[in-house]
């Protein structure tokens, strides 16, 4: 049987996770195209009487969850969440993770820290043997030039993401800078990725391995989605 299209999978993954949700939670909500696809049930499920809260990673997803009427709150008041959403770039068989494509991989990994079950939804093209995806990076302006001249002495190939539709780079809603930073097959990802996050001027890099013991992974798949847990 032939494979989903990604974004059919993508939104038999998203209506997957929205099933998880239930009433009185208050869930972390992703940001990029498969977590819409999970908002867009969880409005219709709201819409009939679900009592959920959401906590926004990005503007963008704050601004989705106002226009499909789901209600948000911030970690100021829920600082313990019950689940979170969000999609990924690469996932590998550890349920180690690289996000960050939509630049929003701190407040991302804010959210996740503090939910309880983190749930990946996802397309089968983003399941790898092993992650070799560019590594974002967020980054204080000041420090984009010395933490470029770092990545390359650890080998790796850095790249200041530019902005599309505007010049200049990209910059996120914290106000910082983005650099791509490709380092081809990550053998030990734990270690890079604390490797990464003490380069004075890093706030935050996209790799995310501290939560595999509470990831949930829903691939959209034929039929339906296939949930991988530990």
């Amino acid at each position: 049987m032939d494979a989903l299209a990604p974004d059919v999978a993508k939104e038999a993954a998203g209506i997957r996770a929205a099933e998880m949700v239930e009433d009185g939670m208050v869930i972390g909500l992703g940001t990029g195209s498969t977590v819409l696809f999970a908002m867009q049930q969880i409005s219709r499920k709201v819409r009939d009487g679900l009592d959920i809260t959401g906590v926004p990673t990005s503007f963008q997803a704050a601004m989705r969850a106002r226009e499909l009427g789901i209600p948000l709150t911030t970690l100021d008041d829920y600082p313990v969440l019950d689940l979170a959403i969000d999609g990924a770039d690469q996932v590998d068989p550890g349920f180690r993770v690289i996000k960050g494509r939509g630049a929003a991989q701190l407040r991302e990994k804010c959210v996740a820290a503090a939910a309880g079950r983190f749930i990946i939804v996802s397309d089968p093209g983003k399941l790898v043997t092993m992650l070799d995806a560019a590594v974002p990076l967020e980054v204080l302006p000041f420090a984009v030039t010395p933490v470029q001249s770092v990545l390359k002495g650890l080998g790796g190939e850095p790249v200041l993401r530019e902005g599309q539709k505007k010049d200049g780079p990209v910059i996120t809603d914290n106000g910082n800078m983005v650099i791509d930073c490709r380092f081809g097959c990550i053998h030990q990802p734990e270690q890079l990725e604390l490797i990464l996050t003490t380069i004075p001027g890093v706030l935050s890099c996209g790799i995310f391995c501290g939560f595999t013991e509470k990831t949930t992974v829903i691939v959209g798949d034929v039929p339906g989605a296939r949930i991988l847990s530990r």
